[in-house]
């Protein structure tokens, strides 16, 4: 359980976890983007695209929940 190690709940651990590596793996795709590109798989590419797409917006709701449960019981406290 999240809550005992860090004093925030385990949903907001989770939310974290997940906007994390959305975020850290939307920049990788540029990369994967430009060697589709650059191997002539512009439909790869436009797939890379999307993928990016999908983990931006899924970064964005992480956030948006992150921010509603800020401050309320749920969210835990990491002050002990």
């Amino acid at each position: 359980m999240a809550t005992e190690e860090t004093g925030f709940s385990d949903v907001v651990h989770d939310l974290i976890s997940v906007q994390y590596h959305a975020l850290k793996d939307c920049r990788e795709y540029g990369q994967y983007i430009q060697d589709a590109e650059d191997g002539g798989q512009h439909e790869i590419a436009d797939f890379f695209r999307e993928v990016m797409r999908q983990d931006a917006q899924r970064a964005a709701t992480c956030h948006r929940y992150l921010a509603h449960l800020s401050g309320t019981p749920a969210a835990g406290s990491a002050v002990r």
